[in-house]
This record gives structure tokens, sequence and C-alpha cells, in this order.
């Protein structure tokens, strides 16, 4: 039986060589097929699906615990990332049997299957339909009625730049130290920020949206000549960031920390120090052929920070 990292790594590898098509052995003894791992996934700098499967490998011990246990917004791209995309919630027919997949209630009753993260058969399984980004509900599937985070997502709009979100984002650290509350930073991995902040046990979607809020709209009527939390794109004034707290409301996913991005650099939403908000920070610093060696360097600055995953 293989395990670790390394000897999954080591199997992507040689199956792609050997043509792309074949089976992983997982750690705790079961199996999963995958195929077309040479087929090219991101154009610029020329990497393949087994090049983000094993991105993924590298990360899972850090992105696993973010996610587990917490239902998974697909969005797949069938022929990498200039192709066209689709968005996908339900789980279909025919899963692996390792694959964790929970049948949750919809707002109307009616049962639906869920992809559940928190294992590595999962997370490559995603990737082998196509999907790029971990997107992760808010909640758990033992609670989903109680988020433990609420989530700030920072927009640019037309006129404003990665730079004025950067602004932006210092101001949602000073609102958050104000109110007692200590937040995480990272970055979208496309043209945002994201700012995410821990919850008491038991909160439920409708206090952790009012939380959010308010720390919006106190950056809005702060800096309004760089925040704003006007909903309509067309009447946002122009130059602005949109401090979205919308992204709170149950079954709405932004990508997860360590999550690659669908984007032709193959960028990665890179949890930051807030010390490196700077100027010359841009979101494509962080690529998947990049992360895990900065990771080996400054170490999980999400949990390190105070996110427990």
């Amino acid at each position: 039986m293989a395990s670790g990292s390394g000897a999954l790594s080591g199997q992507l590898s040689a199956i792609e060589d050997a043509g792309g098509d074949g089976t992983i052995d997982l750690p705790d003894g079961g199996a999963l097929a995958v195929t077309s791992l040479d087929r090219l996934v991101f154009p610029e700098p020329a990497l393949s699906k087994g090049d983000l499967m094993r991105y993924y490998v590298a990360v899972a011990p850090l992105l696993l615990p973010i996610i587990a246990d917490r239902p998974l917004v697909l969005r797949r791209y069938p022929t990498g990332v200039r192709g066209k995309s689709f968005f996908q919630q339900n789980a279909p027919d025919g899963v692996p049997d390792a694959v964790r997949v929970e049948t949750l209630r919809s707002a109307d009753g009616e049962p639906q299957r869920r992809f559940v993260g928190g294992d590595i058969a999962t997370l490559l399984y995603t990737v082998q339909m196509g999907a790029i980004s971990v997107h992760p509900w808010n909640a758990r599937v033992n609670s989903l009625d109680m988020v433990d985070h609420a989530i700030i997502d920072l927009d640019p709009g037309d006129g404003s730049t990665f730079a004025t979100a950067v602004t932006v984002a210092r101001l949602v650290h000073e609102t958050l130290d104000q109110l007692g509350r200590e937040g995480v930073v990272k970055t979208s991995g496309k043209r945002g920020l994201h700012i995410q902040f821990m919850l008491a046990q038991g909160t439920t979607e409708q206090d952790a949206l009012a939380l959010a809020g308010e720390v919006a709209v106190r950056v809005a009527m702060t800096r309004p000549d760089v925040a704003t939390v006007e909903r309509s794109v067309d009447a946002r004034p122009r130059g602005t960031v949109y401090v979205d707290y919308l992204q709170n409301i149950v079954a709405k996913a932004v990508a997860s920390a360590y999550s690659a991005r669908a984007t032709e650099a193959a960028t990665v939403s890179a949890p930051l120090a807030w010390a490196e908000l700077s100027d010359r920070l841009a979101p494509t610093d962080f690529t998947i052929g990049n992360m895990p060696g900065r990771i080996a360097r400054v170490g999980d600055l999400w949990r390190g920070a105070g996110e427990p995953g």
C-alpha cells in the first residue's frame, strides 16, 4: 500500500508519463481511477491535470482540515481554463466508494447529494471531474444551520486596482481590531482579497451575516472614496472596491485558502501575513508552482493566525 504525499505524487507522475490513465493507491488502502493526467489545464505556463493533482497532494495537510466536513461547490473546466465551465452542486451516481458524498436537505426539504471535503480521495476526484478550485461552504454537514466563521470578499470594481483592495483590506483589519476580532487574510487568487474572522460556537447564518455586514458598512462609511457596499454593479462609485459580506449566506462559497484558481497563470488563494499587504503585492505572486515552497518557508499562515480549520 502506498502512503504519504511523496508516494501519491510519484504514482501520479508515473501514470502521466505512461499515457495519463491509471489507478492510484490511497493512503487508507482505497484506490481511485484517474484519467487524462497529461491534459493541459493551464496554458501558461503549460501545466497539466497531473500537475494540479500533485499540487493538491502537496498542500493537502493544510487544505483538508479547512474543508473538512464542509459541502463543496464545484466549477468544472473539462477542457482547461480556456474552455467552457459550469457549476455543479449535486454529486452524480456512480461516485467511487472512496469519495465522500452526503445527502443533505435543501431549503425546500428536497434531498441533495453533495460532495463533502476533508479527505484526499474526494479532493482528487473533484479534480478528476475537471474542478480546479475548492469552494467549501461556511457550515459543516453536522450543523448546517450554524457557521464557524464569517468572510469579507473584497472585489475591485471599474477604475480600482488590486492596490485599492489592499488599502481596503487594511481598513477591514483596523475595523476588526476595534471590534476585538482577529482576522486572517488571503489573496482570492484572482482580482481581490478575502478576510475571514472566527465566530463563537453556535453562531447562526443570520448572525454571521449581520456581523460581516457591520464590518463592511463601517469600512464603507470610513472611506467611501475606496470602499462601497452597493450591491448594484452599475451604481457602485468608480474606483471603489465592493466590500461583499453576502458570501456569508449558507451555500454560498468562496475559494478555500490554498485553493488553485482557474486563471491563465495557475494562481492560488494564498494566506498572507498582515505585514505583507503592500502596494507591491500582486495576486499573480502565488501559483501552484511556488506555493509549496512558500509554505516550507513561512508555514501555515491560515491556521497559524488563529484559523482552526
